[in-house]
């Protein structure tokens, strides 16, 4: 793969990038996980300047991308919709052609997948999606190095999520996974599965990457054998409203140490995106315990948001 290929641009969703491609900014990220460990600063974003739209609040998402562009010399301006007109005085394609003409790069982080397109189409820079409700690319890349650090090559392995099948998340690990040939889970109530195109997408990439996807409401079937168990909120934001009927349909779905040992494998790791609420959709005693991970997947948001950076820009 020639890495000049990659100049330019966006990373809206994985759907976007070949195999290939995506293993390049895995080795990217191992390799600026190493230079930060060693205290290597090499500012080679001096001169540029990232636009970091956000319409939902961030913790991992703003912190990766304002530190690792900052330390590369680069610089970074928040706007919240407090801060810019972003759809509502003035349009999406409008504000796309003013930060285009100002900015090296935008990362936006809000509910539509729309937004993000038309970013992308109008301002002629590299886009970055810092999370849609449709998919969210740069916390599944680190997901992808989470597993890895924990157990090589990702192919091969087995990595279920318990939860809300439907949700950014999921649909983005469903995505990489199939593209890089890691077998994929999603045990999940049937109202919450995934779309069947989604679906029928994956598997069409799994015929050349040898990954197998599957989708059941069988908690018992679903987690056999896996190597990663992974779950998120079972309330996203903009959901509140449907907080005590989701606690209601997902409470059989929560992960606990039962659930854990129900994989069969003591090597299994636990992972989350983070934010959690303990005691909900994971029990405390298995986000705090030996078989978690999601501190390492939190700091690995940054190097592998400044490895995309590095390659697209």
């Amino acid at each position: 793969m020639n890495p000049s290929a990659l100049k330019g641009r966006s990373l809206l969703t994985w759907i976007d990038y070949t195999p290939e491609e995506i293993r390049y900014f895995l080795d990217l990220s191992k390799k600026v996980k190493e230079e930060a460990k060693k205290g290597v600063r090499k500012l080679r974003f001096r001169g540029k300047t990232i636009a970091l739209l956000f319409e939902k609040r961030s913790t991992r998402t703003r912190c990766a991308f304002e530190t690792s562009f900052g330390e590369e010399g680069g610089h970074p301006v928040f706007l919240s919709n407090q801060d810019i007109q972003l759809g509502a005085k003035e349009s999406i394609e409008d504000t796309a052609r003013v930060l285009g003409r100002m900015f090296s790069a935008i990362e936006f982080r809000g509910f539509k997948q729309e937004y993000v397109e038309i970013l992308a189409k109008y301002s002629g820079i590299p886009v970055y999606n810092g999370l849609t409700d449709m998919y969210h690319p740069t916390q599944a890349l680190a997901d992808v190095l989470t597993i890895e650090e924990n157990f090589g090559n990702c192919k091969g392995k087995r990595l279920c999520f318990v939860g809300d099948g439907r949700n950014n998340v999921a649909r983005s690990l469903m995505v990489i996974s199939a593209k890089l040939g890691m077998h994929f889970t999603i045990v999940s109530p049937k109202s919450l599965w995934p779309d069947d195109a989604l679906k029928k997408l994956c598997e069409g990439y799994t015929k050349e990457s040898g990954s197998i996807i599957s989708i059941t409401d069988d908690v018992d079937e679903g987690v056999q054998g896996a190597d990663a168990i992974y779950t998120d909120v079972w309330v996203s934001m903009g959901e509140e409203a449907l907080k005590a009927e989701r606690i209601a349909l997902l409470s059989p779905y929560q992960v606990n140490a039962e659930l854990m040992a129900k994989t069969g494998n003591p090597k299994c790791v636990f992972l989350h995106c983070l934010p959690a609420v303990k005691g909900e959709e994971v029990t405390y005693d298995v986000i705090e315990g030996e078989q978690s991970k999601v501190f390492d997947q939190a700091e690995n948001r940054k190097h592998t948001i400044k490895a995309i950076m590095l390659a697209t820009l």
